[in-house]
C-alpha cells in the first residue's frame, strides 16, 4: 500500500467514523482486512489473517465496520451492508472483476447499502455495454474515486447519494439517475461510441415526479454518439459547471424533456460533430445562464420554449445559434451570439444581447489548450444583466466564468490573434489581401517583406503599417522573388505572431511578375514542445492529405490528417499527451518526425515533405 493510499485510507475513515457517530445506530465498530495473500483466518481484523475474498469479509460485519482490500484481483459480485465502509487501495490496482460472472442487463457488479462508503476500486463489469452494472448505489451512500469500465450502466443510483470523482467509461450510460436526490461532482464519463442501446448518456435522469432536486456539477462527459445530460420526464436539476464534448456525430449536449423546471448555468458544450447544444423539449420556466457554446458542425446552439430564461450565455460557430419552437413569454437577454450560419432563428432579439468576437484566450478547437477566460479589453466584460452579479460582486459578464456560479479571475492582456488568408495578386502593383481582425482591442496591421524564404519579422523588414485588409507595393528592382507576412497590433502595441507567408516571383522569359503557390510544409511551433504544438501546411492545390507523427525509429505514432482538402494554409494540432480518441499517451521526451503526402487529381502523387521536432517532458 503506497502513501498516498494510505492517506487516503485515513481521511476516509476519519470522515465515515464521524458519520456514524451522528447516526449512532452501532454499537462497536471494527476494522477488517482483504488480501489475495492473508490467511483467510476470521474475523479478519490483521493483514495477516485477512480474508481472500471481499464478499466473506462482508459477510462477518455489521453496522459500522471499515474493510480495507489490497491489491489483487477480485472475480466476484460485492453485496455491501447498511453502514459498511469498503475502501480499496486504489483503482489502479485493486480491482473487481465479474467479466465471467455478468447473468443479465441488470446484473450488479456492486451494490451499497444505505449510509455506506465505497472508494478505491476498479470495477470491470463486463466485456461490452449491453450488459451489467458497475455500482448500484442505495440509500444515503457515499462512492468516490472508482474506475469503472464497461457494463450497460457505470452507476446506478436511485437515493440521496454523493456520486464524486469517480471515472467511467464504455458504458451506455455512465451514470442513471432515476427518482434521485444525489449530488453528482467531478466525475469523468466516457459513453462507448460503439454502444447498441436505444439510450446512450453520460448522465440519465428521470422521475416519477419534479419532487427530486439533484446536482449535476463539474463533470467531464464525452458523450460518443449520444447525449452528454440526457433528462428525461421528472425532476428538477441543477446542471452546472460540467464540460460536454463529442469524438463522434452524437445528440444534444443537455436534452431537458417534461418536468416544470431546470437550471443550467455555467456548462462548457463543445458540439464538434455533435447534434445540438441544450434542447430544451417542454421543460417550463427553464433557466440558462452563462453556458458556453462551441458548435462547428451542430444543428443549433440552444432550443428553447415557452417561459424560458436565457441569459449571459455565449454560442459561437454553430449552424443555428438559437431556434425557439415557441416564444411565449420566454426571455432572451444579455447573450452573445458569434460567428453561427445564422444567429437567431425565428424571433428578433432585442439590443441587450451582442454579436462580437467574444476574445476569450482560445476557443479555437484545433490550435492549443482551450480556455474560455476573457480577455482583458473583450466585450463581454461587465456586459450581462445588471441584475446578476459575478462572484467578486461586480456587474456580471457574458460568458462561461460570469455570474455567481462561475470565478474570479485576472484578465490576461493578450496579442492579436495572426492575420489569415494572405493572398497575393500582381497587376500593375502587388496587391496584398487578408481576412479582417475581430478583436475589440485591434488597432493596425504591420506589413513585412524579404527576399529569403520562411525569414523572421523585424524592424529592418516592415515595410507599412496599415489599418485596411489590402496593400499595394510597386515592383523592386534586382530581386527575383519577395516574401511577404502580417502581424497584427493592438492599441496597446501587443504584436501577433506572423501570419502564414505568400511570395511573387519575376519570371525572367516574360519579364512579369506572378503569384507564387507552393505546397509547403512549415516547422511545428513551439518547438522544442510540451504538451501541444502547431504543425502548418500550404497547398497549392486541391488534394488528398495525409499528415503523420512518427517516432524517430519510424514508428507511427498518430495520423492527424486523412482527408481531401481545399487549396489554402492549414495549421492542425499534435498533442503528446492525449490522443484524439482521447486516451492517454504516454510518449517519451524526444525526437518526433511529422511527414506529409498529398495526392493531386488521379490520385498522383505531387507533394512529400518531412520534418523533426523536439517533445520535451
Amino acid at each position: 500500500m503506497n502513501k498516498y493510499s494510505k492517506k487516503s485510507f485515513r481521511t476516509f475513515f476519519l470522515f465515515f467514523f464521524t458519520f456514524l457517530i451522528f447516526n449512532s445506530t452501532f454499537l462497536i465498530a471494527t476494522v477488517r482486512y482483504v488480501s489475495k495473500t492473508g490467511l483467510s483466518i476470521p474475523p479478519y481484523i490483521t493483514w495477516e489473517t485477512a480474508a481472500d475474498s471481499i464478499q466473506k469479509c462482508i459477510n462477518i460485519s455489521v453496522f459500522g465496520d471499515t474493510i480495507y482490500v489490497a491489491n489483487g484481483v477480485y472475480e466476484e459480485q460485492v453485496v455491501m451492508i447498511q453502514g459498511l465502509s469498503l475502501i480499496g487501495a486504489g483503482a489502479d490496482s485493486c480491482e473487481i472483476n465479474t467479466i465471467n460472472l455478468v447473468t443479465s442487463q441488470n446484473y450488479r457488479s456492486v451494490e451499497t447499502a444505505d449510509s455506506s462508503l465505497l472508494t478505491g476500486f476498479k470495477i470491470k463489469v463486463y466485456n461490452n455495454s449491453t450488459w451489467g452494472i458497475g455500482i448500484a448505489v442505495n440509500g444515503k451512500s457515499i462512492v468516490t474515486l472508482n474506475k469503472i469500465s464497461r457494463g450497460r450502466y457505470g452507476i446506478l443510483n436511485g437515493s440521496g447519494a454523493i456520486l464524486n470523482k469517480n471515472f467511467i467509461e464504455n458504458v451506455s450510460q455512465g451514470l442513471r439517475l432515476f427518482n434521485s436526490n444525489a449530488v453528482v461532482s467531478n466525475n469523468s464519463v466516457y459513453t462507448d461510441p460503439n454502444s447498441q442501446a436505444v439510450v446512450v448518456a453520460g448522465v440519465y435522469i428521470e422521475a416519477f415526479n419534479s419532487n427530486y432536486n439533484l446536482s449535476i456539477d463539474s463533470n467531464y462527459i464525452d458523450a460518443g454518439r449520444g447525449n452528454g445530460i440526457l433528462k428525461s420526464v421528472g425532476a428538477r436539476p441543477t446542471i452546472k459547471n460540467n464540460i460536454i464534448r463529442f469524438t463522434q456525430y452524437g445528440a444534444d449536449a443537455i436534452f431537458l424533456d417534461y418536468t416544470d423546471s431546470a437550471k443550467v448555468f455555467n456548462n462548457l458544450i463543445i458540439i464538434g460533430t455533435g447534434y445540438g447544444g441544450i434542447n430544451n423539449n417542454y421543460t417550463l420556466y427553464t433557466k440558462m445562464y452563462n453556458n458556453y457554446i462551441v458548435g462547428n458542425s451542430g444543428a443549433y446552439g440552444i432550443s428553447a420554449g415557452p417561459n424560458d430564461i436565457i441569459k449571459n450565455n455565449v454560442v459561437t460557430e454553430s449552424n443555428i445559434g438559437i431556434v425557439p419552437y415557441a416564444t411565449q413569454n420566454l426571455t432572451f437577454q444579455y447573450n452573445n451570439f458569434w460567428k453561427n450560419n445564422i444567429n437567431y432563428s425565428g424571433f428578433t432579439p432585442d439590443s441587450t444581447n451582442l454579436s462580437v468576437d467574444p476574445m476569450v484566450v482560445n476557443d479555437n478547437t484545433t490550435q492549443g489548450e482551450l480556455d474560455f477566460h476573457l480577455q482583458k479589453y473583450s466585450p463581454l466584460i461587465n456586459a450581462g444583466d445588471p441584475n446578476i452579479l459575478d462572484k467578486d460582486s461586480t456587474s456580471s459578464d457574458i460568458g462561461l466564468y460570469g455570474g455567481p456560479y462561475g470565478e474570479s479571475y485576472i484578465y490576461v492582456d493578450l496579442p492579436p490573434r495572426p492575420p489569415v488568408n494572405l493572398t497575393a495578386n500582381v497587376d500593375s502593383l502587388i496587391k496584398l489581401n487578408w481576412n479582417k481582425n475581430t478583436e475589440a482591442d485591434f488597432s493596425f496591421y504591420n506589413v513585412y517583406r524579404d527576399t529569403t524564404f520562411d525569414f523572421t519579422v523585424d524592424s529592418t523588414k516592415l515595410i507599412a503599417s496599415v489599418a485596411d485588409t489590402f496593400y499595394y507595393h510597386t515592383f523592386p528592382s534586382n530581386v527575383e522573388t519577395l516574401y511577404y507576412k502580417l502581424t497584427a497590433v493592438d492599441n496597446q502595441r501587443n504584436e501577433s505572431s506572423p501570419s502564414e507567408q505568400v511570395s511573387v516571383k519575376l519570371v525572367t522569359v516574360k519579364n512579369e511578375w506572378v503569384p507564387v503557390n507552393n505546397y509547403i510544409l512549415y516547422q511545428n511551433y513551439p518547438n522544442p514542445f510540451n504538451p501541444s504544438t502547431m504543425i502548418g501546411y500550404k497547398l497549392k492545390e486541391r488534394g488528398y492529405v495525409k499528415l503523420y507523427i512518427f517516432d524517430i525509429k519510424g514508428e507511427l505514432i498518430s495520423v492527424l490528417v486523412n482527408e481531401v482538402q481545399e487549396a489554402r494554409y492549414y495549421e492542425v494540432e499534435f498533442n503528446a499527451a492525449v490522443s484524439h480518441s482521447g486516451e492517454v499517451r504516454n510518449l517519451a521526451s524526444g525526437v518526433y518526425i511529422y511527414q506529409i503526402f498529398v495526392k493531386g487529381e488521379n490520385n498522383i502523387p505531387v507533394f512529400s515533405d518531412i520534418k523533426k521536432m523536439v517533445y520535451i517532458k
